[in-house]
């Protein structure tokens, strides 16, 4: 199995295989957004014009068979807090605030989960038991506070089992773009003891490469989940910047992409 692109007229988005719900892993192409958010911007805060955010979010909700009035966002915070959300969660419209929160939860038909990325790893879960889903941001932050573990966690609240799950972790920093100080390496040691040496590699002068998609790949199994359930996108954002916003490239003036799911019928 395997993480797939799709295209539909302009637009370019990737899918899982192995996740039978609609769900998309967007990239920056097939939006009308101009300038720097060029063009399937669908950050909502960041300065793009809001008719251009509107006609990209219209574009790719036909696909996934939801409007963005059936969406539940976060406020993104690099923490672990994992919201449990429903349709009281709805979307409203951008001056109501979202909640804080990096993973979000559904087991409620019909609402759609998105979590933005520029960089940071995205990850979707689908549970075969229950039908609920699960979107998560997932910096490095997030990530060695095992922000993936416990979204597993949360889906088992809901009557699942660790063995009924499916993840795929989509394109974001690879580990051949993310070097950082030691901080990072440290604390990718902390939370998976030896298992994180093949995630890091050392350099000169206190830096590091560290994979934070193989960082969650093993925290996932750590949770439970079936190595043979889990699917890696190849695709880093730094290395592509032309098919995705990286932070690190645009130096922060961008657009945003996002991992969306619904828990609906398969598609």
């Amino acid at each position: 199995m395997a993480i797939v692109t799709r295209k539909s007229g302009d637009l370019i988005y990737l899918t899982d295989k192995q996740i039978p719900v609609p769900h998309a892993f967007t990239t920056r192409l097939g939006g009308v957004s101009q300038g720097i958010y060029e063009s399937l911007n669908l950050g909502m805060a960041l300065g793009d014009d809001p008719a251009a955010v509107t006609e990209n979010y219209d574009r790719i909700t036909a696909i996934l068979g939801t409007k963005r009035e059936q969406m539940v966002f976060s406020r993104q915070v690099h923490g672990d807090t994992v919201r449990v959300v429903g349709k009281a969660d709805y979307f409203k419209d951008i001056s109501h605030p979202f909640e804080e929160g990096d993973a979000l939860v559904t087991i409620e038909p019909d609402v759609t989960l998105a979590v933005f990325t520029a960089d940071c790893i995205p990850i979707l879960l689908w549970d075969a038991h229950t039908g609920a889903v699960s979107a998560i941001h997932a910096g490095w932050r997030s990530t060695v506070l095992d922000i993936a573990g416990k979204a597993v966690e949360k889906l088992c609240t809901m009557a699942s089992y660790p063995k009924y799950i499916r993840a795929a972790i989509g394109p974001g920093i690879g580990s051949c773009c993310f070097e950082t100080g030691s901080e990072v390496a440290i604390a990718v040691r902390k939370v998976l003891g030896h298992e994180a040496e093949p995630c890091i590699t050392d350099k000169d002068a206190g830096k590091s490469l560290v994979d934070l998609k193989e960082v969650n790949r093993r925290l996932l199994i750590r949770a439970g989940l079936s190595p043979d359930r889990i699917t890696v996108s190849d695709y880093c954002t730094m290395c592509n910047p032309d098919l995705f916003w990286s932070h690190r490239v645009t130096e922060g003036k961008r657009g945003v992409q996002a991992a969306i799911i619904r828990r609906g019928e398969s598609f």
